[in-house]
């Protein structure tokens, strides 16, 4: 029998703001384990502290308290920059770097041969025909295929995304999504996704994390999150008393 292969473990995590009058705790003392390999959905409504959350996995943010430990390592052993290429994050809009989509991809890796760069072309679903156009006139479903290929030409361990269909359209978001999964079975990332959509989560299948409040209310499989809650907290939001 196979041991589940941890590889973020996450321990009381904490993460208060400043603000006028006192501190506002955004992540409220979660602890959960992901494991190599799986599709992890972050459900909840808005304000609920997904993306506080999820930036606190790279070191984009520092918790208040708590601890994160990546195959093993606590984080405060591990430098952020280099933390950050096994850990790499996806934002809900592509950000690119001037030039081509082939220098775009040599900026995340410069020692990517040239068949380096075919496969992730082919991965990502990138057209061939525009490896060597600029970045500036592609469609955002086209940047974002590259900048998620430039992501994995770093190899991570873990990919974060937030929300990356947000600024899509529903033909791209299929696309965006199907893509994910196949990379995930081709390669078992591990992938986080922040979605606000309940629907999209069901798609992705996998396992599901529900947020309210900057708690962790609910977990397991994304058809019990969604379709079967155990708290009243996660019947509520299935209900959609909770935007």
């Amino acid at each position: 029998m196979n041991t589940p292969a941890a590889i973020l473990e996450i321990k009381n995590l904490v993460r208060e703001v400043p603000t006028k009058n006192s501190p506002k705790t955004i992540v409220r003392n979660i602890s959960y384990t992901f494991e190599k390999g799986h599709i992890y959905n972050i459900l909840g409504p808005s304000g609920a502290g997904k993306s506080s959350f999820l930036r606190l996995l790279n070191r984009l943010d520092e918790p208040t308290r708590g601890q994160v430990v990546f195959m093993g390592s606590s984080y405060d052993q591990c430098p952020a920059c280099g933390l950050r290429r096994q850990i790499g994050y996806l934002f809900q809009t592509p950000y690119l770097f001037p030039g081509t989509v082939r220098e775009n991809l040599l900026f995340a890796e410069d020692k990517l041969t040239e068949e380096d760069i075919r496969h992730l072309v082919k991965q990502c679903r990138i057209p061939p025909e525009i490896i060597d156009d600029s970045v500036e006139n592609l469609s955002i479903g086209e940047k974002q295929r590259i900048a998620l290929a430039r992501l994995l030409a770093m190899k991570p361990e873990v990919i974060l995304l937030d929300e990356p269909t947000s600024a899509l359209d529903p033909t791209y978001t299929r696309a965006i999504e199907n893509l994910i999964k196949s990379i995930v079975g081709e390669t078992r990332v591990t992938v986080i996704m922040v979605t606000h959509n309940p629907e999209q989560a069901l798609r992705m299948g996998g396992l599901a994390l529900l947020l309210v409040a900057g708690e962790l209310v609910e977990t397991g499989t994304v058809d019990e999150v969604v379709n079967n809650p155990r708290t009243e907290t996660g019947r509520r939001y299935k209900g959609k008393e909770l935007q």
